[in-house]
């Protein structure tokens, strides 16, 4: 009968635990598997992770190069010519863009650049547009919206 009550590992899944130091004839008496003296014999034996033995370490020999900004934004760019997938009137904002597929990943802000022509009036809402791409969308009929960013 199968139950909970009678559930067990499958075979060769679980070990026995090994008994260190108890008497030669256990087979792990005497120095418990830890060989003879050393460092790595003693009780506190293992050094931390990056310890050298009092040698520089790797990473104070290695030199240290350049500067990351923790307050860098970073930004999507759409070009104007990726629009065209947006029916006229639409409005385009980032999940509209993100369902598009023209945005990916996470990002601080998307900017629409002027790469490109746009031929329908498009309502944009997004953090950053360019000069030209402004121009570009006015001159379509559309309008930009720009939110903070």
């Amino acid at each position: 009968m199968f139950d909970l009550s009678n559930l067990k590992p499958a075979a060769g899944a679980t070990h026995r635990r090994k008994r260190r130091g108890r008497g030669t004839s256990a087979g792990l008496g005497k120095t418990a598997g830890r060989g003879t003296k050393g460092q790595r014999a003693r009780k506190s034996g293992n050094a931390r992770i990056g310890f050298e033995g009092g040698q520089m370490p790797l990473a104070r020999r290695l030199p240290k190069r350049g500067f990351k900004n923790p307050f860098k934004k970073t930004i999507a760019v759409v070009n104007l010519d990726a629009l065209g997938v947006f029916a006229a009137g639409a409005v385009v904002d980032e999940t509209s863009l993100r369902e598009a597929g023209l945005v990916r990943g996470s990002f601080d802000g998307i900017k629409i650049l002027g790469e490109g022509a746009l031929d329908r009036a498009l309502v944009i809402r997004v953090q950053a547009v360019s000069k030209s791409a402004r121009e570009k969308i006015e001159a379509a009929g559309g309008t930009v919206e720009v939110n903070g960013g």
